[in-house]
């Protein structure tokens, strides 16, 4: 579950937002729109847990941030958040089964590569396995970012802009495999985006979530 009371940011040199409080149930679905620079990169920010506000309060995954010291909420994020970026962030150094057990070992756990396999298979990659990122296309790579995103399973998945540059085909491809994902596992959904499509892109009514809550991310300057 998500929650969020009065909860304002203050960047270094710019404004002091407020955002909207939210509720948002376990297993559902929250859509973040508003144009560029409204504040949505910055909400999914304090959602995991890396950046701090100005005031307010909010809780994630049963979590209420700012009562943890630096290495106890890295260890919550690791275990609770899977966060997939506009930038994928995958290391050119390593190949996939790699940068998954990186995941694993922000875990302090030892490579699985059992699980890893499952996770790779589950998102259609399980043949990429060797492959350096840059051997990847564009697809493959936003798939292994998801597999390492939910690799351990995580409460709540962050999505930043997963559209952004697709064609219509692809935009579909990669909200339905959020989608799925995030069912599959029981975990909560936010899509941060200014891509009109994704809105349209989320079933209504029995869809397997318990919830779908737009939110037009617009907040108020103080």
């Amino acid at each position: 579950m998500i929650q969020t009371r009065a909860l304002t940011y203050r960047y270094a040199s710019g404004p002091h937002l407020m955002f909207p409080d939210v509720d948002v149930a376990q297993g559902a679905v929250l859509l973040l729109t508003g144009p560029s620079g409204c504040g949505k990169s910055t909400w999914l920010a304090l959602a995991a847990g890396l950046a701090t506000p100005a005031s307010g309060e909010m809780t994630v995954a049963e979590q209420r941030l700012g009562a943890l010291n630096n290495i106890a909420a890295d260890a919550w994020r690791a275990r609770s958040i899977g966060f997939l970026p506009q930038k994928l962030h995958l290391s050119a150094a390593l190949n996939v089964q790699q940068n998954l057990a990186l995941a694993q070992w922000a875990c302090g756990q030892p490579e699985d590569l059992v699980r890893i396999g499952a996770a790779l298979t589950a998102l259609g990659v399980h043949d990429l396995a060797r492959r350096k990122p840059s051997q990847l296309s564009g697809g493959q790579a936003q798939r292994v970012a998801l597999a390492r995103a939910v690799l351990m399973q995580p409460q709540v998945i962050l999505a930043d802009e997963p559209t952004a540059s697709l064609d219509d085909a692809s935009a579909a491809a990669a909200v339905g495999l959020l989608l799925e994902t995030a069912r599959t596992q029981g975990a909560t959904l936010v899509i941060a985006t200014h891509d009109a499509r994704v809105a349209a892109l989320i079933p209504r009514g029995n869809n397997g979530q318990s919830g779908f809550q737009p939110l037009n991310l617009l907040p108020q300057k103080l």
